[in-house]
């Protein structure tokens, strides 16, 4: 027998008992977790811009970047994933700007 064969038969030996006496973890409910508030984030731009109330974040903070059709183009992606293509429009600081609008308003479900 070599080393390496009873070093693995050694580990192995150990890891059995040791899994089998691992309770399993309860997964929390997707309700529990999910976000109450749009962020720039979490939330597709396609979705805040369905929603009157967070399309009226946006065009206070950028209202010139939904005066394009070309906008339709993007609303599968989140306003932080679109700011790493315009990070000179779409600072951090403004970003933080609009997710503190955006928490302002009614949580959604």
């Amino acid at each position: 027998m070599t080393i390496k064969a009873i070093i693995v038969g050694s580990l192995l030996a150990v890891a059995a008992p040791v899994a089998a006496q691992t309770a399993p973890t309860a997964t929390p409910a997707p309700s529990a977790v999910a976000p109450t508030h749009y962020t720039t984030s979490d939330t597709d731009l396609g979705t805040l811009m369905d929603d009157p109330a967070s399309m009226a974040v946006l065009n206070k903070h950028i209202p010139e970047m939904f005066k394009s059709e070309q906008i339709n183009q993007a609303r599968s992606m989140t306003l932080k994933e679109v700011s790493a293509y315009a990070s000179d429009t779409l600072t951090d600081q403004l970003l933080a700007s609009v997710d503190a609008d955006l928490a302002k308003l009614p949580s959604k479900k």
